[in-house]
């Protein structure tokens, strides 16, 4: 969140200016591109879903974020910086880093960590309700 002065007069005030954070995952190309406010800031290779398992199209809003989350449905694998979108479906990072680039994943959207841990800052400073993911073929 921005925050700007605002003169009116003679009296300063301070108005929040909130800016919007896009994050834009291609299926078929295995990428994120993340823009603040219309200007493209970071591209990322990305892991989506394997054969026999489905990464959600659409556009979302993030629901939660956790700085450390594990799996319970797969075998309490970590994904460290998650940020939910759907349900139990993410963007976090992974520890499977050759496999970026291609499909790999159960349906979350996997990055390397630093990328993730990127992403969920800006998504914490930006606010959940300011950042939208969409999901394209």
């Amino acid at each position: 969140m921005l925050l700007v002065a605002v003169l009116w007069g003679s009296a300063a005030c301070s108005t929040k200016v909130f800016a919007s954070a896009l994050a834009v995952i291609s299926l078929s190309q295995q990428r994120m591109n993340v823009s603040v406010d219309g200007t493209p800031v970071y591209s990322w290779p990305v892991s989506t879903a394997r054969p026999g398992y489905v990464t959600p199209r659409g556009t979302f809003r993030p629901i939660r974020t956790e700085r450390m989350w594990y799996s319970r449905k797969y075998d309490m694998s970590p994904m460290p910086f998650a940020v939910f979108f759907r349900g139990g479906y993410a963007i976090h990072g992974t520890q499977y880093l050759r496999s970026l680039g291609r499909p790999a994943s159960h349906g979350c959207v996997r990055l390397h960590p630093a990328n993730a841990a990127i992403f969920y800052r800006l998504v914490r400073e930006q606010g959940l309700r300011n950042t939208r993911i969409v999901i394209t073929r």
